[in-house]
């Protein structure tokens, strides 16, 4: 980046500073959309002096609207500033860098796109491209209805696409776009910060991703809180539990007003620094629940499990293996009736020996640990379970299992009989069958030759 500064043309220096609200200027200025990423590195010419950009709002139509910090003069260090904007698509009125109405660049003016144009493959592509994260919503006029021109082509992205000019391409079906139907987009933050060293992605080390490696994120002791809200919001984590400032090592510092959506908007400085440890407040993982019945009794309905009167049931509440230790609260909506169990390898079992009316209801996992000097918990979804009546009496139930499970059981130890010895069992009593056959043929064959009284003393002799 180079600024026309008094007459002549200066680098934009970053020993100091480097920030995104300054490169958002630069971009909106030369009508290139989006900024996508900001970098220092040297000059490509050798000798340029450099000025020092400040207190821009990212509102600027102009880098010169900003206020210039000292004199001009050479970059500390040597370093200038790198910028890369989105070129051709931009999000505009959103709450950050991330979000907005989805706009393309049309013979040098920038046109809204409209809903029935655009898809889920289009919208990666397009966070791809404005250097953000995955599509995380995807809607008609949620960042207003764009009251400008509308982009007259239909995007067939693939989804892979780096850029959205290496889309293909084709004429609307539609000649009319619905005021108001224009596609707001908001992307997930960039995937450039990290905490590392905690046990958890909402814990640890702050590292951010800077000059195509990871690197140690500090702040100032006056500012620490501030930057810790930004980590914890731009990674999904929650609120600040605990800040720490760690041991003084290189990388870069941050310093954040507390507002932005994710740290590559807060000002950068490349020193010395205290390394900084943050801990967020959605620190465990969200736990599982599930309902199984050893007696058949639960089947799938359309608002969920469904389990038949007087059958017990066990709901099973587990988390990944992370922390050791914890309990498990069992909570459930239709009473204040709550349970709750120590967690043993990472779950617990709750046990209802007959289920009735009174079951019915939502239940939630609660999991609660004690970690780094702090309270967390964490709630799963809800298990919504419906008591309906049973076909046949529980009683008969359990008692056909008993026998198919005694059946069961005998079937299994005759076939671990040795295979010799059932051979032998097999001949004995086919040759018992064949003298029986043979006793019933020559009977039958008396009975037909004799009377009927003579029958009936065979049958006697027999």
């Amino acid at each position: 980046m180079e600024v026309f500064y008094r007459g002549e043309w200066f680098g934009l220096c970053t020993g100091w500073w480097s920030i995104m609200k300054e490169v958002k200027v630069v971009c909106r200025e030369l009508d290139c959309g989006n900024p996508v990423a900001e970098s220092r590195g040297p000059l490509i010419e050798d000798g340029t002096r450099g000025i020092i950009p400040y207190g821009c709002s990212g509102d600027e139509s102009s880098i010169r609207q900003c206020d210039i910090r000292g004199e001009p003069g050479y970059c500390f260090g040597g370093y200038y500033h790198h910028v890369i904007c989105s070129e051709s698509v931009r999000l505009v009125d959103g709450a950050g860098l991330c979000s907005g109405r989805v706009e393309v660049k049309s013979n040098q003016s920038w046109a809204s796109v409209c809903e029935a144009d655009f898809d889920r493959q289009d919208a990666e592509v397009v966070c791809r491209d404005v250097g953000c994260g995955a599509p995380a919503a995807l809607q008609g006029g949620l960042y207003g209805g764009g009251g400008g021109q509308t982009w007259d082509k239909e995007f067939q992205c693939k989804g892979n696409e780096s850029i959205l000019l290496d889309c293909d391409t084709s004429d609307r079906e539609n000649n009319t776009c619905l005021p108001g139907n224009a596609v707001g987009l908001t992307c997930s933050e960039p995937d450039d910060v990290r905490l590392v060293g905690g046990g958890s992605r909402c814990a640890g080390g702050v590292e951010g991703y800077d000059q195509g490696e990871w690197r140690t994120v500090g702040a100032s002791d006056w500012n620490q809180g501030d930057v810790a809200a930004v980590v914890c919001r731009q990674l999904g984590c929650g609120s600040t539990v605990s800040v720490l400032l760690g041991n003084t090592t290189r990388g870069f510092r941050v310093i954040c007003s507390g507002s932005e959506s994710s740290l590559r908007e807060c000002r950068r400085m490349y020193d010395l620094h205290p390394g900084l440890t943050v801990i967020c407040s959605d620190l465990l993982v969200q736990p599982d629940i599930f309902l199984t019945d050893p007696m058949g009794g639960v089947f799938r309905g359309h608002q969920g499990p469904e389990m038949f009167r007087g059958y017990n049931f066990t709901i099973t509440c587990s988390t990944q293996p992370q922390y050791p230790g914890g309990s498990f609260l069992l909570t459930f909506t239709g009473s204040n009736r709550t349970q709750t169990q120590p967690a043993v390898n990472h779950s617990a079992d709750f046990l209802f020996p007959a289920a009735d009316d009174s079951h019915q209801g939502n239940y939630s996992c609660v999991h609660d640990n004690y970690v780094f000097s702090h309270n967390f918990s964490s709630e799963s979804e809800l298990l919504s379970l419906t008591i309906t009546a049973s076909p046949l009496p529980a009683f008969i139930i359990r008692h056909v299992v008993v026998l198919l499970i005694l059946l069961t059981a005998i079937t299994t130890s005759y076939l671990y009989y040795k295979p010799t010895r059932r051979q032998k069992r097999v001949n004995r009593v086919s040759s018992m069958d064949l003298y029986v056959n043979a006793k019933e043929m020559v009977s039958l064959s008396s009975r037909a030759e004799a009377g009927p009284g003579e029958e009936r003393a065979a049958q006697g002799t027999e």
